[in-house]
């Protein structure tokens, strides 16, 4: 079947995805081939079938397969039931005048489904809750991960092996895979996580163009279609939680209104990181009225980013590092923040605030307040208002919790 139109401003206008039906009975494979100019428009690719969502490529890629038994990253294999299925486009950007596209489905599939590309093997890298002796509450342990990285599932450029080889290489002990739009890559992270020693979190990024959000937890596909007031409901219905994503960043900040607000929020995420002096994000937090747990993300898609896994790192006190423990944790709060598994630090630990390895920085509550830290390791029983941040004597923010 081969399907032709012309997209248009005013398709956009009407709605920016548009439903292609096309209909099966009794296929063993399809495949679905988009074919447009990419060099004047931007398309996303995804697929609803008759039963339910089977996934999202974004404008990744422009071709799937999906089968009984195995399907193109980003997708859910599964049989094909019969019925009316869906090619579901995103309409990012359409010129002026137009552009022309081209859908061609294929029943049964004609080209093939990637292969997985070769992993390393796991490495003997210390992780950073054995490689630092931090203060904790009783039987607990700080441990570090980053709560946002992308795989081949969706716009990055590595599988999910590669990800968690590399992510314990760089001292991790856990990090979360928030592919956009998508739930095919939950099933595999377990198995990447236990071979290469790190804990690995299910996400989704809930990706629109007036914002971001990170529904975590093994909860299903979150439709990224519906206003995120019905994202908050879902997510909290089947027991995970939402974090608002990079809320100031350029053209992915948050523009989304809310009838009320999730408790988590990516504070730090890797577009800041360019300007660390960027408070930003403190005049979002005084703009939001509502108390947050802090959550950093480093957003990782390709080596090429410039910035490893773990920049910046969430920090969370769980009694061990699996799933359910950190999870848990991080749901809880609280989380501290660093731009680092070796940076200073700002913990909260039963009751008080403790810089750690933070020698001549200052200390600043949310009132401006400040406290010049002179010491490897400081406690502070009345530490002021919170959010609190550490900050160098050029200004730079190198750590932060609540």
């Amino acid at each position: 079947m081969r399907i032709t139109r012309t997209l248009t401003p005013e398709d956009r206008v009407r709605s920016l995805y548009l439903d292609v039906p096309f209909e099966l009975s009794g296929a063993r494979s399809v495949e679905v081939v988009l074919a447009y100019d990419t060099s004047r428009a931007v398309i996303d690719l995804g697929c609803m079938g008759a039963a339910g969502w089977r996934g999202w490529s974004g404008g990744a890629r422009q071709r799937f397969v999906i089968t009984a038994d195995e399907a193109t990253t980003g997708y859910c294999p599964g049989r094909l039931e019969d019925g009316v299925w869906k090619v579901v486009l995103g309409l990012h950007h359409v010129p002026d005048g137009g552009v022309p596209i081209e859908l061609t489905i294929n029943t049964p599939a004609i080209g093939r489904i990637d292969p997985e590309p070769p992993a390393p093997a796991p490495s003997q890298t210390v992780p950073a809750s054995r490689r630092r002796s931090l203060p904790s509450g009783s039987g607990m342990t700080w441990f570090a991960g980053d709560c946002h990285a992308h795989t081949l599932h969706s716009d990055g450029a590595l599988s999910i092996r590669q990800l968690a080889a590399d992510a314990a290489a760089n001292g991790l002990d856990f990090l979360a895979v928030t592919d956009h739009n998508t739930v095919s890559h939950h099933p595999h992270l377990q198995s990447a996580g236990t071979e290469y020693g790190i804990t690995l979190l299910p996400g989704q990024e809930v990706t629109t163009v007036r914002g971001h959000a990170n529904a975590y937890g093994r909860i299903g596909w979150v439709d990224f279609r519906r206003h995120p007031d019905e994202w908050l409901k879902q997510v909290e219905a089947e027991g995970g939680f939402l974090s608002i994503n990079h809320p100031v960043a350029t053209d992915c900040s948050w523009q989304w209104q809310l009838s009320r607000k999730p408790a988590h929020a990516e504070i730090m995420h890797e577009t800041w990181l360019p300007n660390r002096r960027d408070t930003s994000i403190w005049a979002w937090l005084n703009a939001w009225g509502e108390p947050v747990i802090p959550l950093g993300g480093g957003d990782f898609h390709r080596h090429e980013g410039g910035h490893p896994t773990g920049l910046p790192t969430t920090w969370v006190q769980a009694a061990e590092p699996d799933e359910a423990g950190i999870f848990e944790a991080l749901k809880t709060g609280p989380t501290a923040l660093s731009m680092g598994i070796d940076s200073p630090l700002l913990l909260r630990v039963d009751g008080e605030l403790v810089a750690v390895d933070a020698e001549g920085t200052l200390l600043i509550d949310f009132e401006g307040r400040r406290q010049l830290i002179r010491g490897p390791r400081v406690s502070i029983s009345e530490p002021g208002v919170g959010p609190f941040r550490l900050e160098t004597a050029d200004r730079q923010i190198v750590a932060m919790t609540i």
